[in-house]
């Protein structure tokens, strides 16, 4: 059934989304979509939390290849977000949409009904941080994790380098966070 209202939202908008081109597209009856999910409103949250499951997989292997890294981590993470951000058939449905002015209903999930996909990625990557980075301070790194997870979340909806350049400035503030007396390393100069 998510798998139908995927490819219906990717192919057509949240806002062309009916209860009877799910169940037709899945191959099951209108009442028994209606049992399981109850509301389009359902459907559109299984999927937001389907996806973010999908991403949390693949940011955690992110990490875990930089474990002790937090800087190399975080750019790995972020990078890996933003890249299947724009790659995602579904994500990037709901923002042409928004952006267009229609469709805002799952794009709420990512900018004022945030529970879902802020509350499991911090709780995931703080844990994550807790065991990876235990010389930074608790503060600090609840510090740290809000950042990264914010202004990730802020570049997907409204982006504003590629993928790469945005991993790099977000996991150099999120270093500055963790780490707030660190120097920064010089950058090399551009000027001749």
């Amino acid at each position: 059934m998510l798998d139908a209202a995927y490819d219906l939202v990717a192919a057509e908008g949240w806002g062309m989304l009916r209860m009877t081109s799910i169940a037709r597209s899945a191959g099951i009856s209108r009442q028994t979509l209606y049992n399981e999910f109850g509301s389009k409103e359902a459907i559109g949250g299984a999927l937001v939390q389907r996806e973010l499951e999908r991403f949390l997989v693949g940011i955690q292997r992110e990490l875990e290849a930089h474990r002790g890294e937090l800087e190399r981590a975080a750019r790995a993470g972020v990078g890996y977000t933003l890249q299947q951000a724009v790659d995602n058939p579904l994500i990037k449905s709901v923002l042409v949409a928004a952006r267009g002015g229609a469709d805002t209903d799952l794009l709420a999930y990512l900018t004022t009904r945030t529970d879902p996909v802020f509350g499991t990625a911090m709780a995931l990557l703080d844990a994550y941080a807790v065991e990876a980075w235990p010389d930074v301070d608790e503060e600090s790194r609840g510090l740290a994790v809000e950042t990264i997870v914010r202004l990730t979340v802020s570049h997907i909806v409204q982006p504003v380098a590629t993928p790469e350049e945005s991993a790099r400035r977000i996991a150099r503030v999120t270093a500055r966070v963790a780490y707030p007396g660190a120097p920064t390393p010089a950058r090399p100069s551009s000027a001749g």
